[in-house]
């Protein structure tokens, strides 16, 4: 099979119904769809093979055409426009929610497909299902469609022992798509976001809550599995899995923009998810909590672009990272901040996390970024380490707590001692990626003063940025960090969409304004036509690349487009100043 044949990923727009995922092409094909969770087997999966597995389209016979879309104003609800010699089509795709709205814990599980003829045309109707990877079974059929007329396919995902099909009429297709379209936008009217770019941080917004797990609350990292980091490399990852790192960024981003009954469900889930023992708190979990996270290899599949292995479950589940205990009480702090209330039992279990940081912050680690080489001192990880003390220190200072305080003091100024000592360059004054590594860099040193370990004009956060701009990106566009071995992979990547919009917080905050809004909007123009953004940028083609959509990468833009917009005042997190009379 060509590789050629396979669409770029920027070609793809998500519709969701917070259970329930799919990614429809520009000429108006379902590659991927999964039902009831992120994480299920897909239903279509043609983007990880062409040949194999299966699609559902709805096109113009023809295949002379032009297409444009767009989602209706505030919602995940996609419209495709075909234009062609004869005539003129225009496909509407949602997952429908019923009308007590996008929260509703049991949706209809119905793909819903409106294909209305504007002028005349015709348009041809394929539907491909796969029946394990060895049988498939197919259709293919047409009708002409004159202007003014229009049809619709529902397709409805049930169990076989639930199943008891309904036949919809047009009135009820349609008052589903009000309905949908209705709670949709008045979940986006709640943002409290305003100019100048309110367009682009609604429609993330809306990506996060389309990446949501309703019953949970959970976000997951991105809508689908392995693909590709670099085309016809190994970097292929399962993303459906909701991680600790995001968590922070996620409490702090659904707060900064209103969405307060979003951030305490999320909170309740990440509760929930971390209970049990502190000391064995895992770096992501599924949507439901589950802990173990298999991966398999599904070798019978060609990949996206001829991308393997095929990857289902993240073997990255069971490495340590240190950052993971910073990212927990950092998100907790945030909570707190807001007025969210800790109890005994979860401050009980906030002290055990602290222990576990004091047990463990000596040791190696795989990092931020989930290296499958070696263990290192990762100068990030001990930043985190130190974000984890420093965060249930000052919850106990704000709360009257009780606690083993002296000994968390000691040890968060002994992990500043280390790292201004072992993970500053002495010769540039920016942060090392890791400590003993002869000078190398790393893009989640960025977040080191917006995680308040220093201020923005801190010299050493200064230097920081300035390296990376010129050491580590391309063009503005920052890479993680160069790709020779230290991750035990083979191949490169492109340059990393959230590392890059963590460049433009650094700037703006640091009052390089100017320098921040240029990058900015230079960042916004790699978006697809639908404002969505993969996992990574290829600076030279433009091409997106990766898990798409990506909430990190979303949750960036969100985090940038507040730091313009509010370059003077310092995020929840990354000031942890906040005295009692501000958060009773």
């Amino acid at each position: 099979m060509s590789v050629e044949i396979y669409p770029p990923i920027s070609d793809y727009a998500l519709i969701s119904d917070c259970h329930s995922g799919a990614l429809v092409s520009k000429d108006g094909s379902v590659d991927w769809c999964t039902f009831h969770r992120f994480e299920a087997r897909p239903v279509f999966g043609r983007i990880l093979d062409w040949a194999k597995a299966g699609f559902f389209r709805i096109a113009p016979l023809d295949d002379d055409y032009e297409a444009t879309r767009r989602y209706l104003p505030g919602t995940n609800v996609l419209e495709t426009t075909f234009r062609t010699p004869t005539g003129t089509l225009v496909l509407t795709d949602f997952f429908a929610f019923r009308e007590s709205g996008v929260g509703e814990s049991h949706p209809d599980d119905q793909l819903i497909r409106i294909a209305r003829c504007t002028e005349g045309d015709a348009l041809v109707l394929q539907s491909e299902l796969p029946f394990g990877h060895a049988e498939l079974s197919a259709t293919q059929g047409n009708r002409t469609l004159r202007a003014g007329e229009e049809a619709f396919v529902v397709l409805t995902y049930q169990l076989p022992h639930e199943l008891a099909p309904r036949r919809l009429t047009r009135d009820e297709v349609h008052a589903k798509l009000e309905a949908t379209s209705a709670t949709w936008a008045a979940w986006a009217d709640r943002c409290t976001y305003e100019d100048p770019y309110r367009e682009q941080v609604v429609r993330s917004a809306l990506v996060l809550k389309g990446l949501t797990n309703g019953p949970t609350g959970a976000i997951v990292a991105a809508a689908t599995t392995s693909l590709p980091e670099e085309v016809g490399g190994e970097r292929n990852w399962d993303y459906r899995f909701s991680w600790l790192r995001d968590s922070a960024l996620a409490l702090n981003a659904l707060f900064a923009l209103g969405y307060d009954e979003e951030a305490q469900a999320y909170m309740a889930w990440l509760r929930r998810t971390t209970a049990g023992r502190a000391s064995e708190l895992q770096i992501m979990n599924g949507v439901g909590g589950e802990r173990l996270l298999p991966e398999v290899e599904l070798d019978w599949l060609e990949g996206y672009r001829g991308s393997r292995p095929v990857r289902i479950g993240n073997g990255a589940y069971s490495q340590f990272q240190l950052d993971v205990f910073g990212e927990l009480l950092d998100t907790v702090w945030i909570y707190r901040q807001h007025g969210g209330e800790i109890d005994d039992v979860f401050w009980e279990f906030l002290g055990r996390v602290a222990g576990a940081v004091i047990d463990r912050w000596r040791l190696p680690d795989q990092g931020i970024w989930e290296i499958r080489g070696e263990p290192r001192h990762f100068t990030y990880s001990k930043v985190m380490a130190w974000v984890a003390l420093d965060r249930v220190v000052r919850i106990a200072e704000l709360d009257g707590r009780e606690g083993a305080l002296d000994e968390w003091r000691a040890n968060r100024d002994e992990l500043r001692e280390l790292i201004e000592r072992e993970g500053v360059d002495p010769e540039s004054g920016a942060f090392l990626q890791s400590f003993d590594d002869g000078g190398k860099l790393d893009a989640s040193n960025l977040m080191i003063p917006i995680v308040g370990f220093v201020e923005h004009t801190d010299p050493r956060a200064r230097a920081t940025f300035e390296r990376t701009i010129a050491e580590l990106s391309a063009d503005g566009f920052v890479y993680r960090y160069v790709t020779d071995g230290v991750d035990g992979l083979s191949g490169d990547e492109a340059t990393f969409a959230i590392c890059s919009f963590w460049l433009v917080e650094s700037l703006a905050r640091a009052g390089e304004t100017e320098r921040a809004r240029e990058l900015f909007e230079r960042l916004l123009g790699f978006c697809n036509d639908v404002g969505l953004l993969a996992e990574e940028i290829d600076p030279h083609s433009g091409e997106l690349i990766g898990n798409f959509p990506q909430a990190f990468s979303h949750l960036g833009l969100i985090q940038a487009a507040i730091a313009l917009d509010l370059p003077e005042e310092s995020m929840s997190m990354m000031s942890p100043k906040a005295t009692k009379e501000e958060v009773a």
